[in-house]
């Protein structure tokens, strides 16, 4: 997630959660080349961060996902993103802007096992909206953009399962995603809140 202040790049703040690794560290690096002072989180394991991942990528059908595993995939891509929202709204000035980093499987699941990621995913779509209408008084933005399949350290087993499915034939950069991002952060996209937007070389066109 994304948090950024209100003006010009040359003077607005933003912390990134999640920024030292993939499409989070591209974001800081993008958002820093714009002029912004960037401060981000990021876990001090390796070994802790890899089995965040592991808890948030868990894969299984609705007839055998145990319980226990929906309520951790809630947390993590639900409850956090809340409060991620929650905790930027009440320090943030007026007129700043929140940005999440969702995913296109809130839009096609594709692949056998992968409901209840899609689930929480498009959870997330709903809560930009709501939280949208709810900090304009304030004109903060609130926004959600949904990567599909790109290259990051974490993916490259699952490039050659759906490389063949995306219309341009190939995985995106993270560097793109984060050239996406930087728009809804800027001064002139003070008009886009609510807004889930997709950015995956067409693969749910």
């Amino acid at each position: 997630m994304a948090a950024v202040q209100a003006g010009s790049f040359t003077v607005k703040v933003a912390l990134v959660t999640g920024g030292s690794k993939g499409i989070g560290e591209s974001i800081v690096r993008r958002l820093a080349s714009d002029g912004a002072a960037v401060a981000f989180t990021y876990s001090s394991s390796e070994e802790k961060a890899r089995q965040l991942v592991r808890g948030i990528l868990l894969m299984g059908t609705v007839d055998n996902f145990s319980l226990e595993d929906f309520d951790r995939m809630i947390a993590v891509n639900v409850r956090a993103a809340f409060v991620g929202i929650q905790s930027a709204a009440q320090q943030m000035s007026d007129g700043g802007r929140i940005i999440l980093i969702g995913s296109n499987t809130a839009i096609r699941t594709a692949f056998p096992g992968g409901s209840i990621y899609s689930m929480t995913k498009a959870a997330l779509t709903g809560l930009v909206r709501g939280a949208a209408i709810d900090l304009a008084p304030r004109a903060i933005t609130v926004n959600n953009i949904q990567p599909g399949p790109t290259m990051t350290d974490m993916s490259g087993a699952h490039a050659v399962l759906v490389k063949n499915l995306i219309p341009l034939k190939r995985m995106g950069d993270v560097s793109e995603i984060a050239g996406f991002v930087a728009y809804p952060a800027s001064h002139e996209a003070g008009f886009i809140t609510g807004a889930s937007l997709t950015i995956d070389g067409g693969y749910v066109a």
